[in-house]
């Protein structure tokens, strides 16, 4: 896997992935134009653990119509001013859903598959948990 950085102004930078996707980071909270590295980090645990919920989820047949991850960090308070909290809020919607079969995909992403939150729990508290919303 291969990415590119590049200095845009001031502390806005646009990264282009690999696969030719591109991205903004603005670590200016003044300007506010986009996400800061920190914040991107975070959505990349949020994206990378609702593909494997939703995935897990629609191979055991369950009827899901919706999956969000509500997403908290906890920082350090000196620099580097690194994750040291980080928890996953699944909220799962559907009609019919097992609490069961969610509960086990939660775990399945966040013990087997999600390399993103994994390898972040390798030095963060990372926790998991989930509510589900009937559909009907």
């Amino acid at each position: 896997m291969e990415a590119k950085v590049s200095w845009v102004n001031g502390l806005t930078f646009m990264g282009r992935s690999g696969s030719g996707h591109a991205v903004v980071f603005d670590a200016d909270r003044d300007s506010n134009t986009a996400p800061t590295p920190m914040e991107m980090l975070l959505m990349s645990a949020g994206a990378c653990s609702s593909v494997d919920v939703v995935g897990i989820l629609q191979k055991a047949r369950q009827k899901i119509v919706g999956c969000d991850v509500e997403l908290s960090a906890e920082r350090a308070d000196t620099i580097p001013k690194v994750f040291t909290r980080l928890h996953l809020h699944f909220v799962v919607s559907g009609s019919e859903l097992s609490e069961k079969q969610v509960e086990r995909a939660v775990n399945l992403s966040a013990e087997k598959y999600c390399s993103v939150s994994i390898m972040l729990s390798q030095s963060v508290k990372v926790t998991h948990s989930f509510s589900i919303k009937d559909a009907d």
